[in-house]
């Protein structure tokens, strides 16, 4: 019996329950080299961020801490309609990871409540959010292949030319990713409601009068920590296009640069 392969996980969702940020990790030192960086064994001990790096991810998380004091203080007494804190998610490479981490920092010290995953962390590594493969690009020139890679995708999203994982490949595992956050969230936001102790991100409970009254309906602003491609592709997601060859014709994400995922209505790809 055949089955119908699910490459955007994201087509089937009329509405996600959390709201959704791309931030691509600061500046790395494979940047600054001009290579790619794209093996895990490698990638997850080596070319973290610079010091330019560390300065923008710092600079992400005090500008993004900054936005979600406005728009706290604009909902208070609104019925409902602020968020419940931030939940961050990042690629375990060393320049997200590091990235996610200044970010996370950042937002604590300004007193946005952070969600905390398994063990308390508040950083929820996902091998899902790691850089595309580039195969045996891997370690070369980054401009000249990432070009190559580039043009082949929008001819074919499932091309694996010199052994490059697929953008399609990349388009599927975000994707599932995204839709098992949302369902995930959605569940322990409901559940906290009835019970303080499984709150996601909560504390002790000498100051829950804002909590208390909490009915679960409140969102979580969740911030992807990862890489150009993998967040571009994760865009055309949102966007709801039945597969990744368009993922270049969107706008570029620079270095720590924050950019809302908004769900389309309907596909955007004509």
């Amino acid at each position: 019996m055949s089955t119908t392969r699910i490459i955007n996980h994201l087509r089937g969702r009329d509405s996600l329950a959390q709201s959704y940020y791309a931030l691509r990790h600061g500046q790395s030192l494979a940047n600054v080299a001009g290579v790619i960086s794209s093996e895990p064994n490698i990638a997850t001990v080596q070319h973290g961020l610079s010091d330019l790096g560390r300065e923008q991810a710092r600079a992400a998380g005090d500008a993004f801490a900054a936005e979600y004091d406005v728009e706290s203080s604009a909902s208070s007494g609104g019925g409902g309609n602020g968020c419940r804190g931030v939940a961050i998610f990042s690629s375990d490479f060393a320049r997200a990871r590091e990235t996610a981490s200044i970010f996370a920092k950042a937002l604590a010290d300004s007193g946005v409540p952070l969600y905390e995953g398994v063990g308390g962390e508040c950083v929820v590594l996902e091998p899902r959010l790691r850089e595309r493969h580039f195969g045996e690009l891997d370690g070369g020139p980054a401009d000249a292949g990432y070009r190559a890679v580039w043009d082949a995708d929008a001819r074919d999203a499932d091309h694996e030319t010199f052994g490059v994982e697929s953008a399609n490949s990349v388009l599927e595992r975000t994707t599932g990713l995204i839709v098992e956050i949302d369902d995930r969230l959605s569940s322990s936001s409901s559940s906290s409601s009835s019970s303080s102790s499984s709150r996601p991100g909560g504390g002790d409970d000498d100051d829950d009068d804002d909590v208390d009254d909490d009915d679960g309906s409140r969102r979580w602003k969740c911030v992807l920590v990862a890489h150009g491609d993998v967040l571009q592709i994760a865009q055309t997601g949102f966007l709801k296009h039945s597969d990744a060859s368009r993922h270049r014709s969107l706008q570029h994400l620079e270095t720590a640069t924050i950019r809302e995922l908004t769900l389309a209505k309907d596909d955007l790809s004509d």
